[in-house]
């Protein structure tokens, strides 16, 4: 990927020592759009950033984890500040092209002198010749991860019209894992020439479809972010509305692909369930059910179980404000259908069903037989290992 480099380092935030400072630059300054946590608890970089990012520029990037510099008042906004300061002095570009972004615990303030000692490396020899844009894009992918067990990479060649352009994504959630733009951060980074404004419009599209459609916890965070940055090295200019088409599908499969990962590490997972709603009288309907359904600890945990107990789905369907009539409803888990027009299909039907819930993956279909929308939403199951985590993330 032309022009764009990657960094990431232990600068002493974590306690254990891993790397928990990262670093995107870009060769120039790059068309940006970003999208925000809409808790209205937010963070010292989400107050910053949700007004830099208006001129629709950025040049690069400062993440780090093991504090999300959270309820620090105006220290946390100078901290913020100062952070791209810092950065911009060594990068010798505006202080004004620097987004800044933290995920962690929630209170403490940034240990400042740990990003005064750490900047002059993160920022050293980003452009060497000997080194390509994704030499280090695992290092920044490791360094932004709290209780992430994987990092969450995805890189792609692409074409259009037979011009070449590549886009990357990377991301890290594992709880907090609901987002509304839950600790979720994502950056798309594409050598690809596209304005600001069609950028802005693209990334909440595929949100829409990717990140606010999957769910861990049903917790929202105090510092999600999504920065797309497009810094047009490649040479390849979106021209036609059938161009922006492409493009979008694009981004869509790369998010979808990073929105996924997100759930199958969500914390104490061992599942990852996708649950399809048809037959909605509306969209508001289809998206309420699936909402509702993702949501409910009761399918959760009997998913976790790999107990077919379909009453939970059609409980929490009922009461999720869809309309929904009972003699109507049709319920499949994989091809097995454990419920036509209201009616249980009885003990094979569910021992039948019980073997697709073995899978570390799982399709669900709800039919409401009432209209023509859909909806899904992408989720995991509930272990003990999840209160676990929960139990002792500050210690």
């Amino acid at each position: 990927m032309k022009g764009f480099y990657f960094k990431g380092m232990a600068a002493g935030i974590k306690k254990d020592g891993k790397k928990d400072l990262g670093l995107i630059f870009s060769a120039r300054p790059a068309s940006a759009a970003a999208l925000f946590t809409k808790n209205s608890v937010v963070a010292a970089p989400v107050i910053i950033g949700r007004d830099k990012i208006r001129s629709g520029l950025c040049q690069a990037v400062v993440v780090n984890s093991g504090n999300a510099n959270c309820f620090t008042g105006d220290r946390g906004i100078n901290d913020t500040e100062r952070i791209a300061a810092l950065a911009a002095k060594e990068l010798k570009i505006p202080e004004s092209l620097i987004m800044v972004s933290s995920t962690g615990v929630i209170g403490a303030p940034l240990p400042m002198e740990r990003f005064i000692e750490a900047m002059p490396e993160l920022t050293r020899r980003l452009t060497h010749e000997e080194e390509s844009a994704s030499d280090h894009m695992d290092d920044f992918a490791r360094a932004i991860l709290t209780t992430d067990l994987r990092v969450k990479v995805i890189q792609k060649e692409c074409a259009i019209r037979g011009e070449k352009f590549t886009i990357a994504g990377i991301a890290k959630g594992s709880g907090m894992i609901r987002p509304n733009m839950a600790t979720m951060l994502a950056f798309i980074c594409t050598d690809i020439d596209i304005p600001a404004t069609l950028l802005k419009s693209s990334l909440k599209i595929a949100c829409d479809r990717s990140f606010n459609r999957i769910s861990v916890d049903g917790d929202t965070s105090t510092n999600d972010m999504i920065l797309a940055m497009a810094n047009g090295m490649s040479g390849t200019v979106l021209e036609e509305s059938d161009d922006a088409i492409e493009f979008q599908n694009i981004l869509d499969e790369v998010m979808l692909g990073l929105a996924r990962m997100v759930v199958m590490d969500g914390e104490g997972a061992t599942k990852l369930v996708k649950i399809e709603v048809k037959g909605a009288r509306s969209p508001e309907d289809a998206y309420m059910a699936a909402d509702a359904i993702a949501h409910s600890n009761l399918v959760k945990t009997a998913i976790y179980g790999e107990d077919p107990n379909w009453g939970r789905i059609t409980a929490a369907a009922g009461r999720s404000g869809a309309e929904v009539v009972q003699d109507k409803m049709d319920l499949y888990f994989g091809d097995t259908a454990l419920v036509k027009q209201g009616v249980w299909q009885g003990q094979d039907a569910e021992k039948r069903a019980a073997e697709i819930m073995k899978a570390h993956e799982l399709g669900i279909v709800l039919d409401l037989n009432l209209g023509h929308f859909s909806d899904f939403y992408i989720f995991c199951d509930f272990s003990e290992n999840y209160v676990k985590i929960n139990a002792d993330y500050r210690s």
